[in-house]
């Protein structure tokens, strides 16, 4: 069954804090829930489906319903990290499609920064399966993106100037984004001379550490058409996984692969017509391998296609993370899926900031990676169109 038109996302909300000293995560959750409802024009009595992942406390889904408030007869806890909400939005148009639900719920939250935690990996389950073979290597987050940045320039040559092209569009973007935790615009050279934090990623290919969240309401078609909001059709969507394999990986290449040639199937176009790209970016390297495995470029030539502002709005071919993305915005809860909907809604609705603000944007991809390049991931593409 497509999900091809049959939701609509009618509410987007971006909480505005990047450190939550006297927030807790469970209010955080309320507080985008109630900024999006606020912005599509509904209440919570009318939401009767609600999807959250890990991040958010307690039982999850069981405690945030009880907590808001809601009466709802479908939910939905898939865990898959940082690509969660963008499976969130695709599982809620299909739970539409098949008579669930009418409206769904889909938040996002948490506060790391002020709990002055890190993008550390957590301390390993003895029962996961996995440990066995990593932990004797101490495994962290950024030494296996490292590793994938590293064997993407041994095959294909990339280098370390043309992964920085990725930050200095991101922060071209910021720059125009109040919220944004840094909003300075920075050279190549600035970003290949920062501090170097894993081989070969420097600290500014690194995302920032921030608190906050987001939410988004999806809604039938005859509801969203009901409402004074702009109408912004989920298309197509692809959720996909990638592993180790038992060691036999390519790291030159993610799940993405996978999960967006399923998204464009479904909604019956081609990377050349999308307008404006959310692509997770917890790191530079993670933004130029989704741009191959999604199809704006061929594989291994991803570093070209990045090079001198060809990411960034008004200038490049392909606009990017127009908000700042996680390099240089936020990246609430160390999961980064949620504002990259919130950012394509923006720009379909053409309510992105004036200098960012992609002329005739009509169709835009929401694509985010969930675990790690070189280990174990969920990958989550999602297409929106204005109608």
């Amino acid at each position: 069954m497509s999900i091809k038109r049959k939701a609509y996302i009618v509410g987007a909300y971006e909480h505005p804090t990047r450190k939550a000293d006297t927030l807790s995560v469970a209010r955080l959750h309320a507080d985008v829930a109630k900024g999006a409802l606020d912005d599509a024009g509904l209440t919570k009595a009318d939401i009767d489906g609600y999807f959250c992942a890990g991040d958010a406390p307690g039982l999850g889904t069981a405690s945030m319903v009880e907590y808001m408030g809601l009466k709802v007869r479908h939910m939905d806890s898939t865990e898959s990290g940082g690509s969660a909400p963008i499976l969130h939005v695709a599982h809620a148009a299909q739970a539409i499609a098949a008579g669930k639900c009418n409206v769904a719920l889909v938040t996002l939250a948490g506060r790391p920064r002020a709990a002055a935690a890190s993008l550390a990996l957590r301390p390993p389950d003895p029962d996961t399966p996995d440990v066995q073979f990593e932990l004797p290597f101490a495994p962290a987050t950024q030494n296996l993106y490292a590793m994938v940045a590293r064997r993407h320039m041994h095959e294909f040559g990339t280098t370390s100037e043309q992964l920085a092209w990725i930050k200095v569009a991101a922060s071209h973007h910021a720059q125009h984004n109040p919220n944004a935790m840094l909003r300075q615009v920075v050279t190549v050279e600035e970003v290949v001379n920062s501090p170097m934090v894993a081989d070969p990623l420097h600290r500014l290919d690194c995302c920032v550490v921030s608190d906050g969240g987001g939410a988004v309401i999806v809604a039938r078609p005859e509801i969203a058409k009901s409402l004074n909001r702009p109408l912004v059709a989920v298309l197509g969507a692809g959720e996909a996984p990638k592993n180790a394999a038992a060691g036999k990986v390519d790291l030159t290449f993610s799940a993405a692969a996978w999960s967006g040639a399923a998204a464009f199937a479904e909604a019956g176009v081609a990377p050349t017509d999308i307008r404006y790209a959310s692509l997770y970016d917890s790191f530079t390297i993670t933004v130029l391998v989704q741009l191959e495995d999604l199809g704006f470029c061929r594989k291994g030539e991803g570093g070209r296609f990045v090079a001198d502002g060809n990411l960034i709005a008004g200038i490049g071919r392909l606009p990017f993370n127009t908000d700042g993305g996680g390099l240089c915005n936020n990246h609430p809860a160390n999961r980064g899926g949620m504002t990259k909907i919130i950012e394509a809604v923006r720009q379909l609705r053409g309510e992105a900031h004036e200098k960012v603000q992609v002329r005739n944007c009509d169709l835009a991809i929401a694509s985010g990676i969930g675990g790690a390049l070189a280990s174990r991931h969920v990958a989550g593409t999602v297409i929106l169109g204005r109608e």
